[in-house]
């Protein structure tokens, strides 16, 4: 399903849906079509689905950092009037979602993370040596997921035009560094945001014990693994995604 992209101010996004706002938050690399079948599934399930584009290669690159994104989310969030929203992210998407939650925390009724970076950044930008180089982007990219397919030749394409752009790839490793310098570690006991931890079992990205780490530390949340999947859930096992996202928001009464 099609949805156009709406431009306002200085604001890229989709908006589907109707009721309480979930705001999606994209990855790094993560482009907002990554997120299709929770848009179609939950703008039937009485949600209103909001996909901003982050501004991760407009930034200046003293700005391109974690904390600087959380602020845009919540410049954003106040624009748009929202009293309370859910949060949805992926990979940097996710520790955005978390930092803002951390910043703002009585606007964020849930936050739901999926291969979140905040925690363990060692693959995030790392090993793009080689980026002239279409078979070893393209191992790349099939690597972030658990069924090499998912990664098409359009995904692989806009990774390899991504790392072979002066400007976005100084971006990215910006970006990898200020992951690193915003480790939530000591953050995540203080939080007590209803948060769902979503995770392929099969994540090469952010590993299995990342996911059981920010359980440990974050005092109000769920754990929950879908096997034979890797760090982008929501795109490579979507029915069992927005099966078990869906089941969560109903027991939490979100």
């Amino acid at each position: 399903m099609e949805d156009s992209l709406k431009k306002e101010k200085n604001y890229s996004y989709i908006e589907v849906g109707e009721g309480t706002p979930i705001i999606v938050l994209h990855g790094l690399m993560g482009g907002l079509s990554n997120f299709d079948a929770v848009k179609d599934f939950f703008r039937e399930k009485g949600y209103k689905i909001v996909i901003p584009e982050l501004p991760i290669y407009s930034m200046s690159l003293l700005k391109t950092n974690v904390k600087t994104f959380a602020k845009y989310l919540h410049e954003f969030i106040e624009f748009k009037g929202f009293k309370e929203v859910i949060l949805l992210g992926n990979s940097l998407g996710g520790h955005i979602g978390l930092y803002h939650t951390k910043l703002y925390p009585k606007k964020i009724k849930g936050l739901i993370i999926t291969g979140s970076s905040g925690l363990y950044e060692s693959a995030m930008g790392s090993g793009y040596t080689k980026r002239s180089d279409y078979e070893v982007i393209k191992k790349k990219a099939q690597d972030v997921f658990y069924d090499p397919e998912v990664a098409t030749k359009d995904i692989v394409d806009e990774v390899y035009a991504t790392v072979n752009d002066r400007n976005k790839l100084v971006k990215t490793l910006a970006i990898a560094k200020s992951a690193i310098r915003h480790n939530m570690a000591k953050d995540l006991p203080n939080m007590d945001t209803p948060t769902c931890i979503i995770w392929g079992k099969n994540d090469n990205v952010t590993p299995p014990e990342v996911a059981e780490e920010f359980h440990e530390l974050l005092p109000n949340s769920d754990l929950y693994w879908i096997d034979k999947c890797g760090h982008a859930a929501m795109m490579e096992k979507p029915n069992e995604f927005n099966t078990i996202l869906n089941s969560w928001l109903t027991k939490r009464e979100l």
